[in-house]
């Protein structure tokens, strides 16, 4: 399990881009050990700080804040001279501020400021550059801290040292009570977010070197035969030659919680991805099996499996390959895409610019980017990453034969527990209690995501607050479920869930805490459901770590906290 330090330290919001930030966090923090094949450019100084901070997956609302910050204007400064001032012994040579003069301040403002406790910052230099796009802007003209606990990870010595640079003031004492601000209370700053994750934020993983293409009208597809044709196109043919098409998809990597097999089984080699190595987008392109026929396979021969083609073979412009079999290329349900957008927008760079494979319920590695060949072949891609890589071998497997096990293609279903917010300790008549010793139980609200591969509907989640001694269902949320072909002719997105309950005082454990342990499984519209544990899938490569997802909540986690799964 997570260490209880940890798992009390880093917190997300339970929905859409919350969860997209605990997802993105995991992903980058997995990147910077391996896989993402860009070394950043060196800087010096303040610059430096930002490139580490930022390349780190520190999504914070400051990462980067290290240009000379903007001074203010004469007339936001409060005049504290004055008889009725009140006793200050804040660093004298500072301004003060009234709150209202803050709030002018906010994101319409050519100045956007913030507050951190009773102090002011400017942040106009900063904006343009902030890896999270305009999320910083929703606290501008009011403070941050509501902000900072939800993502308490920014509540660390480095990004502090960064803020303080930006300093320019102390909001003024006749706005503090106690020397501090009034709280504000901020439950779900993102609850208005749409469900595709937004592109800066869905997690990155690469084997190698990311292509650099310039100019797209340089850039052709190649599609061979069989019998050796080759017929290219070029983006602008994909865009006005065929019809559109639209899916939203979960794109999700093989080794998803595999640090979860790590700590629950035995050692497993790869990146230990937590629960973050998952994201969902809306796709734009064009049907790969549109364009098949269009370069001349014969589909419905190929359909019937009246054909010496069984494998579509996908290639990288960096020497990455991978390949599906034929009907699932062809499948009319199947939605595979040869995709340009990303939300409505070109594909960024690092999500396979100019055009990649989306291949929908299968393992991330066959949706190929940046694709620059597409082979029809009676066998699989003689890739590494086809044949010698995304299998699975039994427990006992240490030496595993690569050639015997069939290569992971569609995902099996998962679940996993991304935020828990914790309420006040309680006694058995429901009073509120001081402190754990005083209390035997606490509210809970729990929120995360269930997905199944192959396009199966979750139609279940089972959650229990007393590690299995007893269960309840979930209430499943309302996903993108626009009807075909808006968002695919299957249940290609996830699943978001939720639940409120009421955890135990727990066992007792290290140190004098008592711990209760959270469960969530799911269950698939074919009844699929997770297995128990890890010891009957473990495998030394972990992939496909999908046992029940356990959390573990302990009585020195604060009131009123918010736990996240990281």
């Amino acid at each position: 399990m997570p260490s209880l330090a940890r798992l009390c330290l880093l917190e997300t919001p339970p929905t859409d881009t919350r969860l997209l930030l605990l997802l993105l966090l995991d992903a980058l923090d997995q990147c910077n050990q391996r896989g993402n094949g860009r070394e950043p450019p060196r800087r010096k100084g303040p610059a430096a700080v930002r490139t580490l901070l930022a390349s780190g997956g520190l999504l914070s609302l400051f990462v980067g804040l290290s240009e000379p910050f903007h001074l203010p204007h004469e007339d936001d400064v409060v005049d504290a001279s004055g008889p009725a001032a009140i006793a200050d012994d804040r660093d004298p040579t500072l301004p003060r501020f009234t709150l209202s003069e803050v709030r002018k301040h906010d994101a319409k403002s050519k100045s956007p400021w913030v507050t951190q406790g009773d102090k002011v910052y400017d942040i106009t230099e900063w904006v343009g550059a902030h890896p999270g796009g305009d999320v910083i802007l929703r606290a501008a003209g009011g403070s941050i801290d509501p902000y900072w606990n939800i993502f308490t990870i920014h509540k660390s010595p480095h990004v502090y040292e960064i803020l303080n640079q930006y300093l320019i003031g102390f909001i003024d004492s006749s706005d503090l009570v106690d020397g501090k601000p009034a709280a504000e209370e901020i439950e779900d700053p993102f609850k208005h977010d749409p469900l595709p994750h937004p592109n800066e934020l869905f997690y990155v993983r690469n084997h190698m070197w990311v292509p650099q293409v310039e100019d797209t009208s340089d850039y052709t597809l190649k599609i061979e035969l069989l019998d050796g044709s080759v017929k290219e196109y070029t983006i602008d043919d994909l865009k006005t030659k065929f019809k559109p098409a639209t899916v939203v998809a979960v794109l999700q990597c093989s080794g998803n919680r595999r640090s979860d097999m790590t700590r629950n089984a035995r050692k497993t080699n790869g990146l230990q991805w937590n629960v973050g190595a998952i994201s969902c987008a809306e796709w734009q392109g064009v049907k790969l099996s549109d364009v098949l026929a269009d370069a001349g396979l014969p589909v419905q021969q190929a359909m019937t499996g009246d054909s010496e083609a069984k494998h579509v073979q996908f290639s990288a412009l960096e020497a990455y390959g991978a390949s599906i079999p034929i009907e699932s290329a062809l499948d009319p349900r199947g939605d595979v895409l040869l995709a340009y957008a990303m939300n409505g927008k070109p594909l960024p760079r690092d999500h396979g610019y100019p055009l990649r494979a989306i291949v929908p319920g299968h393992v991330a590695a066959r949706s190929v980017k940046w694709l620059s060949q597409i082979t029809i072949s009676d066998e699989e891609s003689h890739s590494q990453w086809q044949r010698k890589d995304y299998k699975c071998f039994g427990p006992n497997e240490t030496s595993p034969d690569w050639d015997r096990a069939a290569p992971i293609q569609e995902m099996p279903i998962t679940s996993a527990i991304t935020t828990v917010r914790l309420g006040d300790w309680k006694t058995s008549k429901q009073d509120f209690a001081l402190d754990a010793k005083a209390g035997n139980s606490r509210e809970a609200s729990l929120m995360g995501y269930a997905y199944s591969g192959g396009g199966r509907r979750i139609v279940r989640v089972d959650v229990s607050l007393d590690n299995g001694k007893t269960w309840d269902q979930a209430e499943l949320l309302d996903e993108y479920e626009a009807a075909p072909p808006k968002a695919g002719h299957k249940s290609w997105a996830w699943k978001r869930w939720r639940y409120e309950g009421v955890v135990p005082f727990g066992e007792p454990g290290d140190g004098g805490k008592t711990c209760s342990t959270l469960l969530v499984k799911a269950t698939d519209e074919a009844y699929n459901s997770q297995p128990e544990s890890y010891e009957a899938i473990y495998n030394q490569r972990g992939n496909l770590a999908n046992a029940w997802h356990r959390l573990k909540v302990c009585s020195e986690c604060a009131n009123q906290a918010t736990i996240a799964a990281n």
